[in-house]
């Protein structure tokens, strides 16, 4: 009897016990209390950094990337071709004779790029040479029998205006030919898909640059220069430094370098002009220039000149002083390049 009763208690325990855990399933009780979860930290957002680079023919810095393959062309400089357009943009402009004391400019851009440039003007054997050596895009209309052969064999990458003159090539009509061909940047990449050509940047320029007034820079004080090719005033160029803008405007045969379509005068942080063996080698007074050797320079920047020599360093041309490549201000550059006859000595005027 006695194991009956504990029997029939057990039945009842357990029965209530099943429906007290129903109970609470139905009310949504947990049967264990919950354990705290520790809270995730918010995540922090990434800030994409501020990517600063150095434009490599100027020493400028801004918002990159200046990874685009440079573009040099080839301006007419003669009197009916000016004012030239887009001279302004160019990082550096190579001044050169094509042929007697006429002189051509030979313009590199990379940091920026103009929407037109021109007049453009005919080819030179040692055009194309500094095109290679600084592995540009060559831009030209026309060419000499020496710079034709080495377009020829393709040792670089170029368009001229005697295959598309009328579609790649515009012709102004304010002008007379061959004073009056240009060629818009949209174009010159054009060209570049046209030819299969790169138009990454994939070479280490050799220059170095230093701030306006981050350095004492010793030599004599030149406020004013004149450099001459013969005796044609019209190619005489002359530089005025600016002690408050700390650059040097240009003029040519008397009048102020500047923009046909904007008006903007040239300026310029350095003036270089190195000096190199010319020979006459036609009836036409084209030239053979030596732009290998080396020999001496003058520098001229943030009003003073420095006595330098200068050197092809892989082809490219850069100023030398005791201690290596001498430093070039920040900003845009000249070069002039003349005969070693008469020289530096009687092309190059200066005063404070």
């Amino acid at each position: 009897m006695k194991k009956w009763l504990i029997l029939l208690a057990l039945l009842i325990v357990a029965a209530v016990l099943i429906v007290w855990l129903v109970g609470r399933e139905q009310a949504g009780e947990p049967e264990m209390p919950a354990t705290p979860q520790t809270p995730e930290a918010p995540e922090t957002p990434e800030v994409p950094e501020e990517v600063l680079t150095t434009a490599p023919f100027t020493g400028m810095q801004g918002d990159g990337p200046y990874d685009s393959r440079a573009v040099m062309a080839v301006i007419n400089n003669h009197p009916a071709a000016r004012p030239q357009t887009g001279l302004v943009e160019a990082d550096m402009v190579f001044e050169l004779i094509a042929e007697y004391n006429i002189t051509r400019f030979l313009a590199l851009y990379q940091s920026q790029f103009p929407v037109n440039i021109g007049p453009v003007r005919s080819a030179r054997d040692y055009f194309v040479e500094l095109a290679d050596a600084y592995d540009a895009f060559f831009v030209a209309h026309g060419y000499s029998p020496e710079a034709k052969q080495l377009l020829d064999s393709g040792v670089v990458d170029h368009i001229n205006g005697m295959q598309y003159d009328g579609t790649l090539f515009k012709r102004s009509l304010d002008r007379v030919a061959p004073h009056n061909s240009y060629i818009t940047y949209e174009n010159v990449e054009l060209a570049m898909e046209m030819t299969d050509a790169s138009s990454n940047y994939s070479m280490k320029a050799p220059y170095t640059f230093s701030a306006p007034g981050s350095n004492d820079k010793l030599g004599e004080q030149a406020a004013s220069i004149e450099v001459t090719y013969g005796g044609d005033p019209l190619f005489a160029s002359t530089y005025t430094y600016d002690a408050e803008s700390q650059l040097y405007g240009r003029s040519s045969g008397g009048t102020a370098t500047a923009d046909k379509e904007t008006s903007q005068r040239i300026e310029v942080a350095n003036v270089l002009v190195i000096e190199t063996a010319h020979d006459t080698i036609d009836a036409k007074g084209r030239q053979e220039i030596d732009l290998t050797s080396g020999r001496q320079a003058l520098l001229f920047r943030e009003g003073i000149v420095q006595e330098i020599v200068w050197r092809a360093e892989n082809g490219m041309l850069v100023p030398v002083g005791e201690n290596g490549i001498t430093e070039l201000t920040q900003g845009k550059t000249w070069v002039h390049i003349i005969p070693d006859s008469p020289g530096i000595g009687q092309a190059v005027q200066y005063s404070p």
